[in-house]
Formats: C-alpha cells, structure tokens, sequence
C-alpha cells in the first residue's frame, strides 16, 4: 500500500517511517512532486491536520495523512497551541521557539504541558481522526541533544530525561506522535 505522509518535515518524515509495517510504502510531499507549503490556517491543531490531508487528496488523489502537533502549557492558556512551529515568528526557529517560550514561562510555578498530536487519515473515501496526548512539563533549561522543536525542553510526566535525552524508540514508546500513530496503524492493519 502506498501512502502519502504530507510533511516537509524529514525529522518527522524519519520518525513515523520507522513506526510503519514495511508492507506500507511511505511517501513525503517532495516525493509526489508537492514542493509548496500546504496552509495552515486553522485555529486547531485538528483542524490543521485536516486541511493538509484534504489538499493532498483534493489535489493529488492519493491516499495519505497529515499530522499537527502542538505544545500546550497550562499557565500560558494552552499557548503556544497551534501556533507551536511559529510561535516566535515565521521562521519556524525551533531555538527562538524555545527561548520565547521559557521567557513566557519565567515567574510561573505551574510548568505543566502536554503534546498533543492529531492525525486526520485520508483513505478510501474515508476521513478519520487519530489523537495523542503526552503530559509533562516545561523544564527550566535545554538537556539532551537528540529529537526537534521543544524536545529539549519537554520532559514527559514519570521520567526524569527530556525528549531530546531520549532515542527515537523510547520518544516514539511514550510520545504524543507515538500514540496517535499507534492508533492509525492499527486501523490500516484491520
């Protein structure tokens, strides 16, 4: 089965190839010749996870799935959300992400957060919905240096290592993505 995973993103692109049967032939935009940056102009993380799915199937006609994640922390009212890749600007600066975001955070005590991943699957004239959540908090300082974005920042509730202090396997075990895509392959397995 070929499937289209719309993402630019080679991070990502690596991270959920590793998670899929081999039975399943893996395709990112560039490799369907999709070059332009699919909007994301929807004021949920869902939301944006639905119109990159649609405007692959609309304008391709091939099976495929969009991911949007996003970075929630409580204090900051579920900032930075949906605007997580450019919340300090358009740049997609995962550095100037981070600073702004422990700039935001300094004087707060509550540093609770989740990652929050939803997966909208176009496949056979179906549209489906796949959601994962992973709790945590906003530690003070980056550690590790594996992962992308906020990994060097995030550490997931009961672990003592950020996302970036962890491998891909043991990220992809307990993580946001990792369980939502859990989710999609077993509904492709079925």
């Amino acid at each position: 089965m070929k499937l289209v995973f719309a993402t630019h993103n080679q991070n990502k692109f690596i991270e959920v190839k590793t998670m899929l049967p081999h039975h399943i032939e893996l395709l990112s935009l560039t490799d369907i010749g999709c070059n332009e940056d699919i909007p994301e102009t929807a004021d949920t993380i869902e939301g944006n996870a639905i119109l990159k799915a649609n405007y692959v199937r609309d304008n391709y006609n091939l099976n495929c799935f969009a991911d949007d994640t996003g970075l929630e922390v409580k204090s900051l009212n579920n900032a930075p959300g949906v605007y997580s890749a450019r919340y300090a600007g358009n740049t997609h600066d995962s550095t100037a992400n981070i600073q702004k975001l422990l700039k935001n955070l300094e004087g707060k005590e509550d540093r609770s957060a989740r990652f929050k991943t939803a997966i909208a699957l176009n496949v056979n004239q179906e549209e489906i919905m796949f959601l994962g959540i992973c709790e945590g908090e906003i530690i003070k300082e980056l550690r590790g240096d594996s992962g992308f974005g906020y990994d060097p920042v995030f550490q997931p509730k009961g672990f003592d290592k950020t996302f970036a202090e962890m491998t891909l396997a043991q990220k992809s075990e307990i993580g946001h993505r990792g369980k939502a895509m859990r989710q999609l392959i077993a509904y492709l397995s079925k």
